[in-house]
């Protein structure tokens, strides 16, 4: 009997434990996910004369960073990807919110590779569209390849009405990249796991809370070229 008693404790104990061990994987994934989104923005504003122009950089109103974004060609071309966004608001960078992008082919690639892309809302239309819940590139919002380099302007008519300039790194390349078609929604769940409770989109991207431990780095990255690039624009 006491043996019995002994396992079903055991059991017990075990059950208790993998919620929490769940959990921990999940902030680990989301904590990888923002570091890696970190990674490519330090990356791609390295090298000042193949980044992401200054006067684009001093007007964007939101950056949607999607790391790995993968290709697959099975007969149809299909991509996926899982980034984060963060919005600028009266006090800085918001802390982020976590979104997926799907779409059909664009021939970027062909195979299995991935690419890292950044998105750009430049207007208030585009920000009103990242705080809705799901929304296509090139539908319903205006999107166009964003141009590239210290000294390029978005001037062409395209770029000016665009709501997103978009761009894509792969292979040690960056450049400006249509996205038209693909999809951009709220991934609610790992938004919800990153603050442990059910907060909407509209309070994170409005700046109403505050970033986690493992967001700061993110959003200091977002300021250190974004604020910056908008004080030398002045």
């Amino acid at each position: 009997m006491k043996k019995i008693i002994g396992v079903l404790y055991a059991v017990a104990f075990v059950a208790s434990t993998l919620p929490a061990a769940a959990q921990d994987r999940d902030h680990e994934r989301l904590s990888e996910r923002l570091d890696s989104a970190t990674a490519v923005i330090e990356e791609v504003m390295a090298t000042p004369d193949k980044s992401i122009p200054e006067s684009i950089l001093a007007g964007a109103h939101c950056v949607v960073v999607v790391p790995r974004y993968k290709k697959g060609a099975f007969g149809f071309g299909g991509q996926y990807g899982q980034g984060v966004a963060t919005c600028r608001t009266g006090h800085g960078w918001s802390a982020p919110v976590f979104v997926r992008l799907e779409g059909g082919s664009f021939g970027f690639q062909i195979g299995g590779q991935s690419t890292d892309l950044i998105l750009v809302a430049m207007n208030e239309h585009g920000l009103q569209h990242m705080l809705g819940s799901k929304f296509k590139l090139g539908g319903d919002a205006a999107a166009t390849a964003g141009p590239v380099g210290r000294n390029a302007q978005a001037s062409t008519d395209a770029s000016l009405r665009a709501e997103f300039l978009t761009y894509s790194r792969s292979q040690g390349l960056f450049a400006g990249i249509d996205l038209d078609g693909t999809v951009l929604s709220q991934n609610a769940e790992d938004t919800r796991t990153e603050y442990g409770a059910n907060i909407s989109y509209h309070a994170v991207l409005h700046g109403d809370v505050g970033a986690q431990p493992n967001a700061v780095s993110f959003v200091h990255t977002i300021a250190k070229y974004f604020v910056v690039s908008r004080e030398n624009t002045r």
